[in-house]
Formats: structure tokens, C-alpha cells, sequence
């Protein structure tokens, strides 16, 4: 399994504006704006903290695709590409983690 699962997750979240929110649940996340979808990711992210800790592997797996899905999800409805996130994720791996944060620190970025 490649990154291309998630950029055809990306693709399918991006059609999903196309269709009706009845039908969609996408597309209610979408409709509901940036902080319906930050809420949701918070959500899922404590989900797959609380799995990590005390819950199984299959759990764990099925709450960190879920933190995925919802991330990307908010990726879109803030118009950012996966590629965008990827190409930070690149640039990152030039150095090591410490001095990755430390510059990020620095800059006054959290």
C-alpha cells in the first residue's frame, strides 16, 4: 500500500462537493465549514489516542483511517493540497527531527 490510497481518498472527498448532502456524508462535513471539520478531526484524533493506549491493533488501525479521512476532509474544505502537505513532509526529512523542531521553534511556529 502506497500515499496513492490517500490521494485517491483526496479525489473521492473532492467529487464529494459535487453531490447532493443527503446523500453524502462528505459532503455535510464539507458544508459545515472549516470548524465542523477541525471539531470532527479533534474528535478523531482523541479516538486514536484513547486506541493507542488502551485499545487494540484493529482498533487502532480502524481510528487512525479514520483520523486520515477526516483530515483530509478538512485539508479540502481549506482548498490545501495533499501534495502541499506532502512536499512539508519532504523538505523535513533533509534534517533531523531535532533540528526540524528547533527551526520551527525559532520561527515561532508551533
Amino acid at each position: 500500500m502506497t500515499s496513492d490510497v490517500l490521494f485517491r481518498l483526496a479525489e473521492t472527498i473532492r467529487a464529494r462537493r459535487a453531490e447532493a448532502s443527503d446523500r453524502s456524508y462528505t459532503r455535510q462535513l464539507l458544508d459545515g465549514g472549516p470548524e465542523r471539520c477541525a471539531k470532527k478531526l479533534g474528535e478523531e484524533a482523541v479516538e486514536t489516542v484513547i486506541a493507542g493506549v488502551h485499545q487494540s491493533d484493529d482498533a487502532l488501525r480502524a481510528e487512525a483511517a479514520d483520523l486520515l479521512y477526516h483530515l483530509l476532509v478538512l485539508l479540502e474544505v481549506r482548498g490545501i493540497a495533499l501534495d502541499d502537505v506532502f512536499a512539508v513532509l519532504e523538505g523535513r526529512t533533509a534534517q533531523s527531527g531535532l533540528a526540524e523542531k528547533a527551526s520551527r521553534d525559532a520561527k515561532g511556529e508551533a
